[in-house]
């Protein structure tokens, strides 16, 4: 797989995927870097209960992979394989941020392939950026030739690969040994689409034989020279799955990693606003929201839900499950009138301290104190705290830690303002959580972030510290509540694959 990285904008967070890296050192100098891939197709993971052999079928399932170049984690990568009518699709996404010798890279990619039951290229849709750049390519496979349409900055083109035989999108690469029987010195040649070369390429497959990947796991180990002059060793499981790949000798790595470990990781970099996640975060909405600023109430439909998640309601909004993986956000003015507002109480919880959240550390409460002099009611005690903390703050993409260390400070992010925020109305008396979802960037389509509520006149009240709004606009969709690691884990069960449909605005 290839590896790209994206950067965001105005201040919100985001993410995505493609780089490929190290044909050799001396083209570090290309725009073009050849990256540690991961081929996969996805599935649990499992240490193989059979000897290695043919396999029938790839694999069915999502698996998640991190990017480390000299162990240090660079980027991530996103798989998943199903079914579909006369074969598989696969669908990728991901990104990368790379520097080696100088050399930096940052790139994202969105991919699907469809492709025969052997796993031979059928058409495909593939969106990168690569170092600002982007393009968008559609191909599809007809007799003994390729026809594609690409979009460039713009400008549209078409072309025609011709080719003989049967071709093979990369991902495919690391399963067709197995498809076809393994024994060690077996070696196959195949024919490989490259999207970012925009060229068919012949690769040579070698079965080594038995082996263990670094962290100790019984795999087969293959090779391929995907990438000239240096080598592209894979350990996959009995069951196709690709475990670890290395290019140049462990120099670039990727690694299978369970979803709990590396959601913490997609999580952190989505809501803390970093570089990586722009694109592959991104959720774009139809139709677009005409004059944002002026909006009272929203009503969006959002696909491809997963039933885990938790349906929040309170806060403002309203959310209910309308079946086929849809569910209905209404927000603002729309559910003014719905009895799903009445709120449930505050916890003990929402007016302690707790880590990063150091409502008790005096020169929290002091400053709450001198915040609440002259105030008359709560709801004016919450707008003081919030348009101070917006003011207190310098915004930047990085995390500014926890409530002292950026009361300290004054700087930080999403993240930063609500813990500070938070902090400060818990020790003035404001039972307060911190909660995280969606918001809208205009223009562009609806970004990851954090912000809080507050329990005020009996009902909770969502407060945008960042912004120095309360409440927070109605494009604010709550979808996790907690502040730790954990708590915001569970993003990474719809991060780069829901998409968004407005069905009401209200003005």
């Amino acid at each position: 797989m290839n590896t790209y990285f994206s950067k965001l904008e105005n201040g919100f967070c985001a993410f995505t995927v493609k780089n490929i890296f190290a044909n050799t050192l001396i083209r570090f100098t290309r725009v073009r870097i050849l990256a540690a891939v991961l081929l996969v197709l996805c599935s649990s993971l499992s240490v193989f209960a059979t000897p290695f052999g043919k396999i029938d079928a790839p694999p069915i399932s999502e698996r998640w992979f991190g990017i480390y170049v000299n162990s240090e984690r660079v980027g991530f990568y996103r798989q998943l394989i199903d079914k579909s009518e006369n074969g598989y699709r696969v669908e990728g996404s991901g990104s990368v941020r790379m520097k080696v010798m100088s050399f930096s890279k940052e790139a994202s990619m969105r991919e699907t392939y469809l492709v025969s039951k052997n796993l031979a290229l059928r058409s495909f849709d593939v969106e990168q950026t690569v170092n600002g750049s982007s393009s968008h390519l559609i191909g599809k496979v007809s007799g003994s030739s390729i026809y594609i349409k690409s979009e460039t900055n713009g400008k549209t083109t078409d072309s025609v690969l011709k080719f003989k035989g049967e071709v093979y999108p990369a991902p495919a690469l690391n399963l067709y040994p197995l498809l076809r029987g393994v024994s060690a010195g077996t070696s196959y040649k195949v024919q490989a689409f490259d999207p970012e070369e925009l060229k068919i390429k012949e690769i040579q497959i070698t079965v080594i034989g038995l082996d263990k990947t670094t962290e100790g796991l019984p795999a087969l180990k293959l090779r391929n020279n995907l990438y000239p002059f240096v080598n592209n060793d894979i350990w996959v499981d009995g069951q196709g799955n690709t475990l670890e790949e290395s290019v140049r000798e462990g120099l670039v790595i990727t690694r299978v990693e369970q979803p709990g470990v590396i959601g913490a990781f997609i999580s952190d970099w989505a809501l803390a606003k970093k570089d990586l996640i722009y694109d592959f975060s991104l959720v774009r909405v139809q139709p677009p929201i005409k004059d944002p600023k002026k909006l009272t109430g929203l009503a969006v439909e959002i696909s491809d839900w997963n039933d885990a998640l938790p349906l929040l309601q309170e806060g403002g909004q309203h959310v209910e499950k309308r079946g086929n993986g849809k569910v209905l956000f209404k927000t603002g003015s729309l559910v003014q009138n719905l009895s799903e507002l009445k709120s449930q109480k505050p916890l003990d919880a929402h007016l302690k301290a707790a880590n990063k959240i150091e409502s008790d550390a005096p020169e929290i409460k002091a400053q709450a104190k001198t915040l609440a002099t002259g105030v008359k009611n709560q709801e004016e005690l919450a707008r003081v705290l919030a348009s101070w903390t917006a003011e207190w703050l310098k915004d930047t993409i990085d995390d500014g830690g926890s409530a002292v260390e950026s009361f300290k400070s004054k700087s930080g992010n999403c993240q930063t303002h609500a813990r500070l925020y938070t902090a400060l109305a818990r020790a003035a008396g404001i039972p307060t959580r911190f909660v995280s979802g969606l918001v809208h960037l205009e223009g562009k389509g609806f970004l990851y972030h954090s912000w809080a509520e507050s329990f005020i006149d009996d009902h909770w009240v969502s407060v945008d510290p960042t912004y120095n709004q309360l409440p927070a606009d109605p494009t604010h969709l709550k979808l996790l509540e907690g502040h730790l690691p954990e708590d915001m884990a569970p993003i990474i069960a719809i991060i780069g694959r829901i998409k968004m449909t407005v069905v009401e605005s209200a003005y």
